[in-house]
């Protein structure tokens, strides 16, 4: 698999770190191994504890990204309840934990300026999905127009 750089748009300060570790299961994923698949059923959020995870869209690969240590991931699904709009996949062996979607959401009605955090977080990561789907709606424009098939990176 071949990824960018590590991003950091999505690490999680000490004490949301704290309160996940808490709340959440530690877990293991060999490398390869999928977190969460893009379109599949909403499982809660899962904190990057060692290890790199890559966050992808399918035909989007240019757009892949890298998280490590103290990131959070599966925000937006989280948050709504929906589908997962990305595939998460454990680029190294990852020591991750998972935190189920009822007791992320507790957490975030209990502790108010840990919501404000993920938020944040959740605003960033919504600007980076959105930015994905308006490339993959270009590619697909731009593949109608010319009447071949778009090859991405």
């Amino acid at each position: 698999m071949s990824v960018g750089e590590q991003s950091l748009i999505l690490i999680a300060s000490d004490g949301l770190r704290t309160c996940l570790l808490e709340a959440g299961t530690k877990r293991q994923f060999p490398a390869t191994d999928n977190l969460f698949r893009e379109d599949g059923d909403n499982a809660g959020v899962f904190l990057v504890v060692k290890g790199k995870v890559c966050l992808s869209m399918q035909g989007l690969p240019r757009l892949d990204r890298v998280f490590g240590k103290g990131s959070l991931l599966g925000l937006p699904s989280t948050f709504t309840g929906q589908p997962y709009s990305l595939t998460a996949t454990a680029v190294t062996a990852a020591d991750v934990v998972h935190v189920p979607r009822e007791e992320f959401v507790h957490l975030m009605r209990e502790r108010p300026e840990l919501c404000r955090e993920a938020t944040e977080m959740l605003g960033r990561e919504i600007s980076f999905i959105q930015s994905a789907l308006a490339e993959r709606q270009r590619q697909t424009a731009s593949g109608r127009t010319s009447g071949g098939n778009v090859a991405l990176g």
